[in-house]
């Protein structure tokens, strides 16, 4: 069903089927770019059965040595850490499948300045794209992963925050998370990630069902204001999704 905001809402029946239907938009998008598919994930609770099911049931429909891998926001700590998003995606995803160069990581670490690895990402977006200037005509990614947090944020965009107004940058530094854990993070910025054919939320759980009953009820929340400059899909569990989306 289509949202009056031109945000598609897709309802998966459980989290299974969800990271299922996940998977095939995925797979369905690289396979409609077939020369070099670009495609930002997401860290969080979220992607990470989408993740299983790439690394095991749908690994050989998947062309590894074409497709780039991004992220759309990191903790600044070492991969080798738990909290590590890419570090995630390369244990359970991404590690043994694609080549080392086709991983496009936030070159964080413990202890760096996250506006410094900010402008390190930006300067490897650009080097990919090919182009200091995003171009709505030519998406920098094919698909981009999202979610939304207890309190309304995406990747790291955190209610309230500068980094909401930053549209002269592809990536920001966040001195101080607005959740936990409460560590330094980079993110994407809102031009950057629109720069996509698809960008997919990915949301289940009854936990969720409050936060996006306020995204959709147009609370000023940046969930809520995040789209793509091509299709934006709320792919939304049974159990995750309010009362006033049920009818739509």
């Amino acid at each position: 069903m289509q949202a009056g905001d031109h945000r598609q809402i897709v309802v998966a029946t459980d989290a299974e089927a969800l990271a299922r239907l996940a998977a095939q938009r995925l797979i369905a998008r690289i396979a409609l770019h077939h020369d070099r598919p670009g495609i930002c994930l997401t860290g969080g609770s979220g992607p990470q059965r989408m993740f299983e099911l790439l690394a095991t049931e749908f690994e050989d429909r998947i062309p590894w040595s074409h497709v780039h891998w991004f992220i759309s926001d990191e903790r600044v700590v070492s991969f080798d850490d738990p909290l590590s998003n890419m570090g995630t995606a390369k244990r359970v995803l991404l590690d043994g499948r694609a080549p080392a160069a086709n991983i496009h990581a936030i070159p964080a670490s413990t202890g760096a300045d996250p506006d410094e690895v900010a402008r390190s990402y930006e300067r490897e977006l650009k080097d990919f794209y090919g182009s200091a200037t995003l171009d709505p005509a030519r998406p920098l990614f094919d698909l981009v992963l999202g979610g939304v947090g207890p309190d309304g944020h995406t990747a790291s965009l955190f209610p309230g925050w500068p980094q909401l107004a930053v549209r002269d940058r592809w990536a920001a530094g966040v001195d101080k998370a607005h959740v936990e854990p409460f560590v330094p993070r980079v993110t994407l910025t809102f031009p950057a990630l629109a720069s996509c054919s698809e960008m997919l939320f990915l949301v289940h759980g009854a936990s969720k069902r409050n936060i996006l009953e306020q995204v959709f009820g147009g609370e000023d929340l940046p969930a809520g204001k995040a789209r793509s400059n091509g299709e934006t899909v709320w792919l939304i569990s049974q159990d995750a999704l309010p009362e006033s989306l049920r009818d739509r």
